[in-house]
């Protein structure tokens, strides 16, 4: 008869052992080991897979040259800034993790898009009762769809049993946290559990072409919650961030096999659910208030968007012996970088003062593009200068003070004409064959950073 086996886990990154370790070779956490039963005395549980599933052939290699390809096919959702983050629609038989802080909108995103998908829907929770849902679902005032199901279970084993009895196009879980399989005898939530749960719900979504959307928890330091691999088993990863406090919400792409990376959505929640955010540079920017020094309109694109942010940046004396730096939505160590060349290239001394900066609308930005934004923000600040309301912003600034080439250069000025700005500073580099006629905005192509210190301040 076999005997109950056990390992040791690492709840910080799942490594497995056969003994406990006070220190994780694996992510150098200490005191992380807890033993799970990894197999029972018993037989093993069958998975999802029937008898006659379990009987179908193994499949055997082929040439890739004989490989018939097929047309993707992807299914489009009413929701546009989730059909733009996953690359252009949902994929059949792709596995979405999504993960956010708690209270951040994840279970809503996702009941939004169970009750509007035409498609037949299976939603399952094990978090909230199915009279809870109901509540919810009258809240975010969607129309009623007759093709959307709801499942309050744990158990994967009952989940694929209404799986077949239903046969949904689409299968919605919340959370894999709180699923458990009979596989493994451990708590819901443990590593283990976690890992096959999602091993399970994976071999169902490739075998069968249906799609999976998984709604995680993230761990103090912002991490999905559960084992690294986690992350690698799925097709797509997607963050949802923002505070809680505030109205706005982004859906980032962290991992897609099926489309770009760099793509993001932006929600805002209303007491009606989430409503899509289609032009979010004029909500950014709708707050701002003319004559205001220390402030710099940016022209940067995330992924295939442009959007116009506003930089703001106040520079005062230091009252400390050691000068702050602090930064909002911005590396602090590039903006190091820019106060460095602003002292040493053109004499402005920062050295003495602190300076703050903060990219408005709570937005991290990581393109280099909004650099020329940022470094007129902190002089318009030191000189108590405003930046006229209709300039805005787009290059890279080098350690020589020399203004970069950026890429999308049509895009970033098309966005920054129609929102009615009149002047955009770009690189001198990025006019080999622009059409400036076909714009009215007026392109101000620059070499250096004083040419644009020249231009604004005089």
């Amino acid at each position: 008869m076999a005997k109950t086996k056990t390992s040791f886990f690492c709840q910080n990154c799942g490594y497995e052992s056969a003994k406990w370790l006070g220190k994780c070779p694996s992510c150098n956490e200490w005191n992380t080991f807890v033993e799970e039963v990894v197999a029972r005395a018993n037989a093993r549980t069958p998975d999802w897979r029937t008898a006659s599933n379990l009987k179908k052939p193994a499949r055997k290699a082929a040439v890739i040259h004989e490989i018939e390809p097929v047309a993707e096919s992807r299914t489009v959702t009413p929701d546009r800034e989730l059909n733009r983050v996953l690359g252009g629609g949902i994929v059949r038989g792709s596995l979405v993790l999504i993960g956010g802080e708690p209270g951040i909108g994840k279970s809503t995103l996702m009941l939004q898009l169970a009750l509007t998908m035409k498609a037949k829907t299976l939603y399952v929770s094990g978090e909230e009762s199915e009279q809870q849902l109901k509540m919810r679902a009258e809240r975010l005032s969607q129309a009623s769809q007759a093709n959307c199901y709801i499942l309050t279970e744990t158990a994967t084993t009952n989940i694929f049993a209404q799986v077949e009895s239903i046969a949904p196009d689409l299968v919605i879980i919340d959370s894999i946290q709180t699923l458990h399989s009979a596989q493994v005898d451990s708590a819901p939530g443990s590593v283990s559990q976690v890992r096959e749960c999602t091993a399970e719900l994976l071999r169902f979504a490739k075998e069968t072409d249906v799609p999976v959307f998984i709604v995680g928890h993230i761990t103090k330091d912002g991490s999905i919650a559960g084992p690294k691999v986690l992350e690698h088993m799925v097709d797509t990863v997607l963050q949802f961030e923002g505070d809680r406090h505030h109205a706005y919400r982004i859906l980032r792409a962290v991992k897609n096999r099926f489309g770009s990376a760099s793509e993001l959505g932006i929600y805002e929640m209303q007491g009606s659910g989430l409503r899509e955010v289609s032009n979010p540079s004029e909500i950014l920017l709708s707050q701002r208030e003319d004559g205001t020094s220390g402030t710099a309109i940016a022209v940067l694109l995330e992924g295939l968007r442009p959007m116009l942010i506003e930089v703001q940046a106040l520079v005062s004396n230091s009252a400390y012996g050691t000068p702050q730096r602090s930064s909002t939505g911005f590396d602090t160590k590039r903006m190091n970088m820019l106060l460095a060349v602003l002292e040493k290239r053109f004499g402005f001394r920062l050295s003495a003062q602190d300076v703050f900066l903060n990219i408005a609308g709570g937005l991290r930005v990581e393109d280099p593009a909004i650099d020329l934004a940022v470094i007129v923000a902190i002089i318009s600040s030191q000189q108590d200068m405003a930046v006229a309301a209709t300039v805005a912003f787009a290059g890279e600034v080098g350690l020589s003070g020399e203004i970069r080439a950026v890429n999308r250069i049509e895009q970033r000025i098309a966005e920054a004409e129609k929102l009615g700005f009149e002047t955009i500073f770009l690189s001198k580099y990025n006019t080999k064959g622009l059409e400036r006629s076909d714009y009215q905005i007026d392109i101000k192509p620059v070499a250096r950073v004083e040419e644009v210190f020249q231009a604004i301040f005089g």
